[in-house]
């Protein structure tokens, strides 16, 4: 520490009432707290009393943490992987569609530990305003639970059973803007200044309309541009998302006090991991699309070190849906590094593993994972197959034409095959926000895209099984690729697309409604019921969860490369941790298809029916120097 940081530490923490470790922590981290935010707004009075306030915040929450909570924090500073190990499976749900009620995901919390979940994420459930509330990303109240969910009282509760049982509970904070209707907002609009200061706003329409110059929009046919009139304000607001939406002013030091002050809050609450919202946003710059600025890795690392200091066992997870260059670096890289977010969404390997579905082609998922950016120490990606999100088909230009396709019709491929409309498509998914290319983003439940809904009530067990099979498919490669893979409700019984989806009149203009269905407990309960498609999924992912906790090659540090197979149709992966290594194949089709044994022995492996892991269960066929996968047949082959 410089001699007079060093100074300004000794002056800051004189008068803070802290126990030693977190003193001990306060010195350790401190220049990654300041150095942030001297970068962000100067070494200024404004920044002091921001500062100060900020130290006192960290030191209250830090001494009223309770013995439980400062013994997590011990244990996770000294295993610092516990989000990263192969043992981690979490699973994604809202919690009135999945149990009503907090009280009611406590009494459902047996059925998630049999299954073998360690990781809860409850979509948004702070206080919204009434819908339309983007599905509760338009917060009131960061203090307060929806009421209809309960109270932070059962929010806390659940926190501890869940750490009871070794489960861990990640939490949405959105970060990026707040409801009109919050108070801040609404202070705003009554003629705080201050509060005014807090937010986006603009006189006249001469700053907004050189800023829209390079905006996309986010919901170009239901929320159009990135401005709103506010009438009460006679000002124009900056909305990057919805209308309702005000987008926070994060040049005001005053602002990022606040937020760290509301992660505090819920660190106190015992979330242990919070999904931080719409991190790309943050700040803006003017000729840019106000995305991925340098000034959000100084906000983040700011953050990080807030939380770190006050609260060590809470993680950060980073919600930016961009392209692997530009994500890895939410991670923490060159002077940020480790000192960022412990997780980000791997999104493009979500969309990649459809592509490969649909096609049946492993080329193109190969090329981009070959040149994905290795993970900054400490960190890992998010592995996933659906999300509460739709399905934004990442395929960039440049990746396509490596393998010789061209990337806006293949695009227009997956978008038009994943609405069924495709000749000899299985899917049954509906197009998101469509654009005049006749490019779209696709919304349905993995089942459903799948073909598992329409194969079900046709009565067709062939089609049922192959449905199935494309499920089980994806899971497997996404718990294959190392990182924390999660499994969105549902999936695990193949619920279909909500046929009500559009009951709510506020639901009607936002498809993505249909694959967030309610919990289907009747289904849960067929789960126990033999060769049901909702037994042969739960014991699919079951066996999954089990072979990966088997398989240190899967922990999220660990290095992956795809490997030529020799077959277009199959993919190869080869990864390895801590001398651990695991060989994947993957049949990406409906027709067996043959792998020479050489594929595995080129990396000193064994490529035989009686020695390979089946990550699904199902036997392997042999045919001479070749093994046989079935239709979308998944291997894991260890040392």
């Amino acid at each position: 520490m410089r001699p007079e940081v060093r100074a300004e530490f000794t002056e800051a923490v004189r008068h803070l009432d802290g126990d030693a470790a977190f003193l001990t922590r306060l010195e350790r981290f401190y220049t990654e707290l300041r150095d942030p935010l001297v970068a962000l707004y100067g070494d200024d009075a404004r920044l002091s009393g921001q500062l100060a306030q900020l130290l006192e915040a960290m030191a209250r929450t830090a001494r009223e943490r309770s013995p439980e909570l400062r013994r997590l924090d011990h244990e996770r500073e000294i295993t610092p992987d516990w989000l990263l190990r192969e043992q981690a499976v979490g699973y994604v749900a809202y919690t009135d569609r999945f149990a009503g009620t907090l009280a009611g995901v406590r009494e459902r919390l047996p059925y998630l530990r049999e299954l073998g979940i360690t990781y809860l994420h409850l979509m948004p459930l702070l206080a919204t305003r009434p819908e339309p509330n983007d599905g509760g990303y338009a917060v009131v109240d960061y203090a307060r639970v929806q009421p209809e969910l309960g109270s932070m009282d059962d929010l806390r509760a659940l926190a501890a059973e869940l750490r009871a049982h070794g489960m861990a509970l990640c939490v949405d904070v959105v970060v990026n803007h707040t409801a009109r209707e919050h108070p801040w907002a609404q202070a705003a609009m009554a003629g705080d200044e201050r509060r005014l200061a807090y937010y986006r706003t603009f006189a006249d329409r001469g700053e907004p309309d050189a800023y829209a110059a390079t905006l996309p929009d986010i919901f170009p046919d239901t929320a159009p541009g990135s401005f709103t009139y506010e009438p009460e304000l006679r000002r124009w607001v900056w909305t990057t998302f919805n209308p309702y939406q005000w987008d926070l002013d994060y040049r005001n030091p005053e602002v990022l006090r606040e937020m760290a002050e509301v992660l505090l809050g819920l660190a106190a609450a015992g979330i242990d991991v919070l999904r931080l919202d719409a991190v790309p946003f943050l700040w803006k710059r003017l000729g840019t699309d106000c995305q991925n600025q340098p000034e959000v890795h100084d906000l983040l690392q700011a953050l990080r070190a807030v939380v770190r200091i006050a609260a060590p066992a809470v993680a950060f997870k980073a919600e930016a849906i961009v392209g692997p260059e530009q994500l890895v670096a939410y991670l923490g890289t060159g002077r940020h590094e480790g000192k960022e977010c412990d997780l980000a969404y791997n999104n493009v390997l979500m969309a990649l593993l459809w592509s490969s579905l649909a096609s049946g082609r492993a080329p193109l998922l190969a090329h981009v994972v070959a040149r994905m950016p290795p993970v900054p120490p400490g960190t890992g990606w998010v592995t996933y197959v659906r999300c509460h999100d739709d399905i934004g088909w990442a395929i960039g230009d440049e990746a396509a034409a490596a393998v010789g396709e061209d990337a806006h019709l293949h695009r227009r491929f997956l978008s038009d095959f994943y609405a069924g409309d495709f000749p000899g498509s299985f899917a049954g998914g509906a197009r998101f926000q469509p654009e005049p290319s006749g490019e779209a983003r696709t919304s349905g439940t993995a089942a459903s895209l799948c073909g598992l809904d329409a194969a079900v009530r046709s009565g067709d067990r062939a089609a049922t099984e192959l449905a199935v099979r494309r499920v089980l498919l994806l899971y497997a490669l996404a718990f294959g690729h190392g990182g924390l893979p999660l499994i969105y409700m549902g999936d695990e019984l193949g619920l279909g697309n909500d046929p009500h989806w559009a009951d709510p009149p506020a639901h009607r203009d936002d498809n993505r409604w249909m694959h967030r269905p309610p919990m289907d407990w009747a289904a849960a309960a067929r789960r126990r019921a033999p060769d049901s498609p909702e037994a042969e999924l739960w014991h699919g992912l079951r066996r999954l969860i089990e072979v990966r906790r088997a398989t240190r090659a899967t922990h999220a540090q660990g290095l992956g490369l795809p490997v030529r197979t020799g077959n277009d149709h199959v993919y190869g992966l080869l990864r390895s941790h801590a001398g651990d290594r695991l060989l994947l194949l993957a049949n990406l089709t409906a027709r067996p298809q043959h792998v020479h044994h050489g594929v595995a022995d080129a990396h000193g492996l064994v490529l035989r029916a009686a020695d390979a892991t089946r990550a699904d269960g199902r036997p392997l066929g042999e045919d001479g120097e070749h093994v046989v996968l079935a239709p979308y047949q998944v291997l894991w082959i260890r040392d």
